[in-house]
């Protein structure tokens, strides 16, 4: 089996939305409602990367992997959204549920901070869900620690807590 990590193509757009759909539903529908994660469609969510790709593709970098051709993960990052020179955002990282625990997630995030290094970056940031417990562990594994900010979005109609971790580079 090859695993391949590379940036991602306009051509990958519509399976990162499909992959980025599959990944939601499967992490959080053991906390948040059947009808908060039907929304976006998988097609949606592949035309909201690729609006996305044509506004950010200078500033963000987004990162797939395949495992034999196939699109198995993708990480996003670009600068903080809090406007600190010093400091990258890691937008997501999203697998294929299938490959959860297959060490791709940890290969994209060793990728997404060894790219925030090369651009000169100090600081890393993100943000989890409270209630993804998989999430909150594999990052505090990876050496994120919580800064004790949240916040409050919705996926879907359902309202989620959000909390923001750090590392340095």
């Amino acid at each position: 089996m090859t695993v391949t990590l590379r940036p991602a193509t306009a051509d990958d757009l519509m399976g990162v939305g499909a992959l980025h759909q599959e990944s939601r539903v499967a992490a959080y529908s053991s906390f948040l409602p059947t009808e908060a994660l039907a929304d976006p469609t998988p097609e949606a969510m592949g035309r909201y990367w690729t609006e996305r790709w044509r506004w950010e593709r200078d500033t963000h970098r987004l990162t797939v992997v395949e495992r034999d051709g196939t699109l198995v993960g993708f990480s996003h990052l670009g600068p903080d959204d809090e406007d600190d020179p010093d400091t990258g955002l890691l937008n997501a990282i999203h697998l294929d549920p299938a490959e959860q625990g297959r060490g791709i997630g940890r290969m994209l995030m060793l990728d997404a901070l060894d790219a925030m290094r090369a651009r000169g970056w100090q600081r890393a940031v993100l943000w989890v869900l409270r209630d993804n417990a998989h999430a909150l562990k594999f990052y505090r594994r990876g050496g994120w620690t919580p800064t004790g900010d949240e916040r409050d979005e919705a996926i879907g109609a359902a309202p989620t807590r959000q909390l923001r971790y750090t590392r340095p580079l």
